[in-house]
């Protein structure tokens, strides 16, 4: 007999569960009865333990604790103490989440498993299915296995760096460190266990820390592993060398890359699924003297759905930013340096945008965050889907705003001006220091400067800044000169502690410098003004340049005089 047959059993010689609740002394008679006509009433058809939790009678707790005391099966809590993580990915992730179970432990070929709905008969049988292991069930709250979900899942093929190093012995070594030349060879080397358990971790303790980069780079006798975070690279781990090779060939196996082309560079890219949301990781490698330098570019869709007024935006520049926005027609543009975050920014005005009425569409290189209600296209230069064929394509399915990820070459600049001269509202980026040297570049790109002004509605140029560590926080006294440089005034900094990697900074906020042409500048941009002398058509104006953003937050005490300098050497001031 089967252990479901078994519960199956105990299960017909049991009372309904609103009897049972009343027998225990958590239900009274009267609230069974007014639950048991809500849900005669109801349009949405609910198990009545679902309706007693609903109308507030009893908690989930209790309804699991009666349905395992009337099966004959334990009830368990803190599930995420209880599992076994070894044996938490026994069964398809995509599974376990469905169907709200979590594997416990596995011993003497018994599968303990927690599930919140012990009714379901079949579930318990599809568990011995696809595990070929003989089944038990115990009780839990749905809430308990979620949390016990969140602890375990996303490190379910992720160990600690102590035990990746002690399942490495030296036959590992001995298959790790010859010369593979066959792609047999390769592969082999690539799926070596030791191999794929490090690749797991270098990715999930890089999401985990917020990096935005993972660069794994070969030495002369040492391979080193660096993440970028907040804008800086630390040394995260240095695994031995003799696993550079074989590290490298699992991660262009991962992103469908030719793993015996050691020659040239590529590029491609994968995804995980961590934390119950997509992770795209971009790959690049480049061969180096010492073996290929993999660089991978983590873009993680939680860091780019924030608001317009989550990024930073004193209110002034806020209220001035929404009006560009809001314009029916024209080019708006975002300027930085890369990772400057002027993809956040656009993807922060698109979500805002009510799409049940206009046609919204992107083309963009990647696609960083998806965006309801909105068409996103992925270009593809390989296969000569380029910015300008993209946007001819796009121009010809009736948008009403359009969004370029950036301009790059003469035609795809040319495009977006003609699409604004047409009626349409087109946002893009630029790669310039300041805002006004945007102006400057669409006519250095081929632009007609009468086109230039009569299309541009606004330049916004960006930098990102390390916030000071709010748990280490403290008074900034440093140099008089940086204080002098900053118009004096009270400033503060992180002293350094666990939290922030003793770097005195934790995250990262933007400062901003907002250009909306005035009269006298448009008539100075389309007479082909010289950059300088649209410089000084803002002298004596209210123009707020990146470095007096900057040095506003600083006073506020959200960063520091010397991050707010170095980030804005290259501007004009």
């Amino acid at each position: 007999m089967t252990m479901a047959n078994q519960s199956n059993q105990n299960m017909t010689a049991q009372a309904p569960l609103g009897q049972l609740l009343v027998r225990r002394g958590v239900l009274s008679e009267a609230q069974l009865e007014q639950a048991l006509e809500f849900q005669k009433t109801s349009e949405e058809r609910k198990l009545i333990g679902e309706v007693l939790v609903q109308l507030g009678f009893v908690n989930q707790q209790m309804v699991l604790e009666t349905l395992a005391e009337a099966y004959g099966i334990p009830f368990a809590s803190d599930t995420a103490r209880l599992a076994d993580p070894k044996v938490v990915d026994v069964l398809p992730r995509e599974f376990l989440q469905e169907h709200g179970v979590l594997p416990l432990f596995l011993v003497r070929g018994v599968l303990t498993v927690a599930v919140s709905e012990p009714a379901n008969l079949y579930l318990l049988e599809e568990i011995e299915r696809k595990t070929g292991h003989r089944a038990q069930i115990v009780a839990a709250t749905a809430e308990d296995i979620e949390s016990a979900h969140k602890a375990y899942l996303p490190a379910a093929n992720v160990f600690v760096i102590d035990e990746i190093y002690e399942d490495i012995d030296e036959h590992d070594f001995a298959v790790i460190e010859h010369d593979a030349t066959e792609l047999a060879d390769l592969e082999e080397d690539a799926g070596h266990g030791p191999v794929v358990k490090l690749v797991n971790f270098i990715i999930y303790s890089a999401v985990q820390e917020g990096a935005s980069d993972i660069h794994i780079e070969p030495g002369d006798h040492a391979l080193r592993v660096r993440y970028r975070i907040d804008g800086r690279l630390y040394e995260k781990i240095q695994p031995p060398h003799k696993m550079q090779q074989a590290i490298a060939s699992r991660i262009k196996i991962m992103a469908n890359l030719d793993i015996s082309e050691r020659r040239l560079p590529q590029d491609g890219d994968f995804n995980v699924m961590m934390d119950g949301r997509p992770i795209d990781l971009r790959v690049s490698t480049m061969p180096g003297k010492f073996g290929e330098i993999v660089v991978l570019r983590i873009i993680d869709s939680k860091n780019n759905s924030l608001s317009l007024d989550q990024l930073g935006f004193n209110e002034s520049m806020l209220d001035g930013w929404k009006s560009v926005v809001a314009q029916p027609n024209g080019v708006v543009l975002v300027t930085g340096p890369t990772g400057s975050g002027k993809s956040t920014t656009l993807y922060s005005v698109l979500s805002q945008m009510e799409t049940s009425e206009i046609n919204v569409s992107t083309v963009e290189d990647p696609i960083e965050a998806q965006i309801d209600g909105i068409n996103q296209s992925q270009i593809n230069e390989r296969a000569g889907f380029t910015f300008s064929k993209a946007l001819r394509s796009m121009l010809r399915q009736d948008p009403d705003v359009l969004m370029v990820g950036e301009i790059r070459d003469a035609e795809t600049a040319a495009i977006v001006s003609q699409a604004a001269l047409t009626g349409h509202l087109v946002f893009s980026t630029l790669h310039t220091n300041d805002a006004i040297s945007a102006v400057t570049r669409l006519i250095n790109l081929g632009i007609e400067p009468y086109l230039v002004s009569a299309t541009v509605r606004g330049v916004l140029a960006q930098r990102l800044v390390r916030k000071v560590c709010p748990h280490c926080k403290c008074k900034w006294e440093g140099d008089a000169s940086v204080r002098e440089a900053c118009g004096g005034g009270e400033f503060w900094m992180g002293a350094g502690c666990h939290r922030c990697r003793n770097t005195g900074y934790a995250g990262r906020i933007g400062i901003f410098e907002l250009l909306v042409p005035t009269g006298e500048m448009l008539e100075a941009i389309s007479q082909g003004a010289s950059l300088q002398e649209l410089r000084q058509t803002l002298s004596g104006s209210a123009f707020n340049t990146l470095r007096c953003d900057g040095i506003e937050k600083a006073k506020l005490g959200l960063t520091t005089p010397e991050e707010v300098l170095c980030m804005t050497r290259s501007v004009s001031v």
